[in-house]
């Protein structure tokens, strides 16, 4: 079913909710016996399906509404400040204007001046934003542009998975509590306690070392991380769209009579 899906939202999309998710298939593991098939087998896999792909779709919006906030804590969205006169980190001040000036040439706009952008600076940024979205439109050849590409599929993941942190960390709760109480009941449906005595154990650890990850290693700065990287190689890529503009061939002299 997956190899049906497009590259991005299999990495940037389902593989974060599959991440979301672990704690959920940990449970239905624990509960359902797979070595026969049965009705119950059908559902809890139909139910893990419908819960992949309402997980990615939650992903994906949850990542869009924390995008802003991270653009603000940056000081823009990076393809924008990164193009600004007063960026002086990212590109040496003569890359930079070349692929301002280049961008400017294929939206037919004039490159503000520094002084123009310091007086006008909303108006700067909306003339950055529209380079980045020529350069967006312009580099989705992903074999071409493989690198800029891997930096999206990046970005994507980090970021949505970051808009399910806190749904990832309540499912580690209810497995935790799921599996105690299992434990303290002393009996499970469709199956004898003493086939998952064993793998409650490993639920546990499992359900801890997702905690860790989820808690630790999914942050803001992470994501941050990944939009400037994104940006950056999105710049960048002017250099492949520059060497595909051909300078047009010198005008041959006219031949005189005295040529003939």
């Amino acid at each position: 079913m997956f190899k049906y899906l497009d590259p991005y939202t299999l990495r940037a999309r389902l593989s974060p909710a599959i991440i979301a998710a672990a704690p959920a298939f940990a449970a239905v593991a624990l509960l359902i016996s797979w070595t026969q098939f049965s009705l119950s087998n059908t559902i809890a896999t139909a139910g893990l399906v419908a819960l992949l792909f309402a997980l990615a779709d939650i992903a994906r919006s949850r990542g869009k509404k924390i995008e802003p906030q991270i653009y603000a804590e940056l000081g823009g969205m990076p393809s924008i400040s990164m193009l600004r006169h007063s960026d002086t980190t990212t590109f040496d001040p003569a890359s930079r204007a070349r692929y301002v000036a280049f961008l400017a040439g294929k939206i037919n706009e004039t490159v503000p001046t520094e002084a123009e952008e310091k007086a006008n600076p909303e108006a700067a940024d909306a003339f950055y934003g529209r380079c980045g979205q020529w350069l967006r439109e312009n580099t989705r050849n992903t074999k071409k542009f493989n690198i800029l590409f891997n930096e999206n599929v990046t970005y994507g993941f980090r970021r949505n998975l970051l808009g399910l942190k806190w749904s990832a960390l309540a499912l580690n709760v209810f497995v935790v509590i799921l599996s105690a109480w299992v434990l303290y009941r002393g009996s499970v449906p469709f199956q004898d306690i003493q086939h998952v005595e064993g793998r409650i154990a490993v639920v546990f650890v499992v359900a801890i070392l997702h905690a860790l990850y989820i808690g630790l290693g999914v942050s803001k700065g992470a994501v941050a991380e990944a939009a400037k990287s994104y940006a950056r190689q999105l710049i960048l890529s002017c250099e492949t769209l520059m060497a595909k503009v051909k300078p047009e061939p010198a005008a041959k002299p006219k031949k005189t009579k005295k040529d003939n």
